[in-house]
Order: structure tokens, then sequence, then C-alpha cells
């Protein structure tokens, strides 16, 4: 299952508790789509906004990250999900995002108590021999990854940074893979797993993707966000093919 599924950073140890495919695959994932007037159900934002692509237009946000989020809403919303798309810059400095970001995301949840789904959309970063790409249906495809934070380095748990909601976020990425790979097969990096927390903490449905890199183009990262859009349409309404490993 690790090998299969998951590549685990140099600076993270992971318990073996965690790698329980059963356990994986029968947590509840299903979003409710019962009452719209609860607001919006999915939050789509991005600690690290500034992140861009090798045509992105400088000084344009929807040529960035950003746009790239704004494109996922388009296509959720078209399978019938409230998306809630934060553009808010928490990247002025890099090596603090995280921590600016967290109150504002706190806030935007405290204000749509409906969210159940938090997505944090990022681009990875690759050596420039290394393109994160693949044809899909004839087109230039970004490939894409899950990240968990861990909250746990090779000397053991980090107290401070506490995630209650760890093995939640490991069945969401776990389930999200095992639907790439069924119906978009190599469009998915394996998971990758990192020592430190990521904010993932904030829900149980709490996602953080790498969406392609700084040398994709603009075309192959919206072309991306289609089968992205629907792998997580598969999950968040239970359809196949988790429901068939399960079973």
């Amino acid at each position: 299952l690790r090998s299969e599924f998951f590549a685990v950073d140099g600076s993270t140890s992971m318990k073996e508790e965690y790698l329980n495919a059963e356990r994986l695959l029968n947590e509840d994932l299903i979003i409710n789509n019962e009452d719209e007037t609860q607001g919006p159900q999915i939050l789509i934002y991005h600690t690290h906004a500034s992140e861009d692509f090798v045509d992105s237009v400088p000084g344009d946000p929807s040529t960035t990250i950003v746009g790239a989020g704004e494109r996922l809403t388009e296509l959720l919303e078209e399978y019938g999900f409230r998306v809630l798309h934060d553009t808010g810059v928490y990247d002025q400095e890099r090596d603090n995002a995280y921590e600016k970001a967290l109150p504002a995301v706190e806030q935007i949840l405290k204000e749509n108590p409906g969210i159940e789904v938090v997505i944090d959309l990022h681009r990875d970063e690759m050596p420039e021999d290394r393109r994160l790409v693949v044809e899909l249906d004839g087109r230039p495809t970004a490939q894409f990854m899950f990240f968990n934070g861990m909250s746990r380095t090779t000397k053991g748990k980090i107290d401070h940074l506490e995630n209650p909601y760890l093995a939640d976020n490991l069945a969401f990425s776990f389930q999200m893979q095992v639907a790439s790979n069924e119906y978009y097969p190599g469009i998915a990096r394996r998971i990758y797993l990192k020592a430190y927390r990521y904010n993932m903490h904030i829900c149980p449905k709490t996602l953080l993707i790498e969406l392609g890199a700084q040398n994709n183009t603009l075309e192959e990262i919206r072309n991306a966000c289609e089968p992205l859009a629907h792998i997580l349409d598969l999950v968040l309404s239970g359809q196949e093919p988790v429901r068939e490993m399960q079973e």
C-alpha cells in the first residue's frame, strides 16, 4: 500500500496504523447536498496565491494558480456543488504564508458554517527538465498530486502542530487517488506525506493539491481541472470506483 500510493518525505515518519486500506476506503466523504439555503459547501483557497506558470502574464492573477482555482470552481458548480473561491493573497512573505492564511480561512469557515470541504490549491516546483504532463483525450494535461501534512517527523509527533483530523485527511486524499487511478491512470502522482501540518487541521475534509508545476502551461493546467473536478464529484457524491473497492 505504501509503495503503490504514497511517497514519504525524508523528514517524516509514517505510523503503520494510518496504512489501513479498509479504514481509508470506508471513511464517509459524501457531502450534504440537500439544503441549498446553507450557503457554500466547498471552499477553495490558495496559501501561495502568487504561484504562476511558464506562460503566466505578470500582474494578471487569472493566469496564476488563482485562475486555476476559478476554473475548478466553475467546473464544480457545473456538477451542482456550491463553491466559495477565496482569492486572498497570503504569500507576500512566502515563509509566513501558512500562518497568515490560517486566521483568514478560519474566519471564512465561521461565516459559512455549511462548508464541509476545504481545498488548498497549489502548484509544485520541479527541475526544469521534468515536466508534469500526460496526454488525455489527445490534449496535454498537467499531472497533479495530493499532499498530506503528518504533524510528525522522524523523531516523533510535533506536539504544537496537532491535527485531530489526520486520519480523515488521509482518507480523503486516498479515495481521490483511487478514483484518479481508475479513471485517469497516470494523472495523479503518489500522495506525498510530509512532516508538518499545513493548516490541514481546520476540518476533516481538507485537501491540499499540487496542480502541475512552474513549467506547465496554462493550457495544461486548465485541461487538468476537468478530471480533477470529476474525481472530486466521484468521491464527494459517493460514486464508483471507491464504492466498488469498499464492497
